[in-house]
């Protein structure tokens, strides 16, 4: 019996069980085998392609921020595209007209965020048809996810479940955050398990299910301690270990196409954002703002910075842009995001904007930054990194990197010589 087969005949028995707590272990059980044999299909999979990535997929990634746009085929990503970005993408009435990743950058409040254009997916798109295997990795890459979908035959066709479904599949949780579970394994002791809440939705016997569902993955001892109440899916992620979580909003398009009453009913759906790219709703040029770069941004959870030298008005015409989701928006991920040698000389940071409790407020590194602060970062003086405890090797290795740099440099200059 093939993967596949296995697969299709554990999802009928989980469809032909009954949901109670008598059937909580069974059922947990099962849901284990099953992620086991998706991983085992997704790796198999994987191997036939050669390991590396794929012809038109290989995207390089650029800009402050990287969004990927997912859909079925002709409900107008491309066009989408260009609205947003300005870059030129083929865009017609057939079906598959994109046939690989096309990237563009979309520039929204000084940040430049990188807009990948997939070719549509279809269902079964997880286990590799139409190509889905390599829309679902850059997906799996990005930022966000945008998924765009015709509001014309989204009440038949259930397009938004499908695609939710298929990206679950492989691993993508959508506008989730991560359990607050901390998972650990260990060479012998056998299982640990712990929680400083009650566990009301892994069954009578918590402590038995975690086991069971480790045991599938051959993990005899290992520590795990539940800080919220998370369900028999969310424990299996954990043990997992693979998932991504991506903040991801829903963009309906073509609501020309259908009545009031049903565009009023998509609108109240969560995440989602209606509009029409050929009548311009909710959706503008690429320089102009609209409703649907508001929400790429918010979703994205940019920080605009602006920063300062010691006596000079800071600088308004370029801020430094961080990210939630990638470094952080602290001062030492603007610190990082400046020069690593200004994280190691940093001293403190004066701060002026909503986050300071005062203008200004001296702060350390672990200051948690809002959009639009004003920064100044003064560094630590000579006298202080001599105090240092590293500063001798620090030194040393500068001392190193220049006498190498010079012994090169007349190593080339006597090679030119002897020519």
């Amino acid at each position: 019996m093939g993967v596949m087969e296995k697969i299709k005949e554990i999802e009928a028995e989980m469809a032909r069980t009954q949901k109670n707590k008598a059937t909580n272990y069974h059922l947990g059980t099962l849901k284990a085998k099953l992620a086991k044999l998706r991983n085992e299909l997704l790796i198999e999979q994987s191997g036939g392609s050669g390991g590396g990535p794929s012809e038109g997929f290989d995207v390089a990634r650029l800009g402050d921020a990287r969004v990927a746009l997912i859909g079925f085929p002709s409900v107008g990503k491309s066009t989408l595209q260009c609205k947003l970005t300005g870059t030129e993408s083929e865009a017609a009435a057939y079906e598959f007209t994109t046939l690989t990743c096309i990237p563009g950058t979309m520039h929204y409040k000084g940040s430049k965020v990188q807009v990948l254009d997939l070719p549509g997916i279809i269902e079964g798109a997880a286990h590799g048809k139409g190509r889905g295997k390599e829309v679902i990795a850059c997906a799996r890459n990005a930022d966000a996810i945008l998924i765009v979908l015709d509001a014309g035959k989204e009440g038949l066709n259930r397009h938004r479940e499908i695609l939710e479904i298929e990206l679950e599949t492989v691993g993508i949780r959508l506008n989730q955050k991560p359990p607050d579970v901390t998972f650990r394994k260990k060479a012998s002791g056998g299982v640990s398990f712990a929680s400083t809440v009650p566990l009301t939705k892994l069954g009578p016997d918590p402590e038995k299910l975690a086991t069971s569902i480790m045991r599938e993955y051959r993990i005899n001892s290992a520590d795990l301690l539940a800080r919220e109440d998370i369900t028999v899916d969310q424990l299996v992620d954990v043990i997992v270990g693979n998932r991504v979580y991506k903040p991801c909003c829903y963009f309906y398009n073509k609501i020309d196409t259908i009545t009031v009453e049903e565009v009023d009913q998509l609108a109240r759906m969560p995440h989602s954002l209606v509009g029409s790219v050929a009548k311009k709703y909710n959706v503008a040029e690429p320089l102009e703002d609209d409703p649907l770069k508001a929400m790429i941004w918010d979703y994205l959870g940019l920080t605009r910075i602006y920063t300062k030298r010691k006596g000079q008005q800071p600088d308004l015409a370029e801020p430094v842009v961080l990210s939630a989701i990638r470094k952080g928006t602290t001062v030492a991920a603007l610190c990082q995001n400046i020069s690593s040698q200004m994280l190691r000389d940093f001293n403190f940071a004066m701060v002026w904007g909503k986050s300071a409790k005062h203008s200004p407020q001296r702060c350390g590194v672990n200051h948690p930054l809002s959009d639009e602060d004003v920064v100044q970062i003064v560094t630590k003086t000579n006298a202080q990194q001599r105090q240092d405890k590293n500063y001798q090797s620090m030194v040393q290795g500068f001392s190193d990197k220049y006498h190498k740099k010079k012994f090169d440099a007349k190593k080339k200059k006597q090679g030119r010589l002897r020519r």
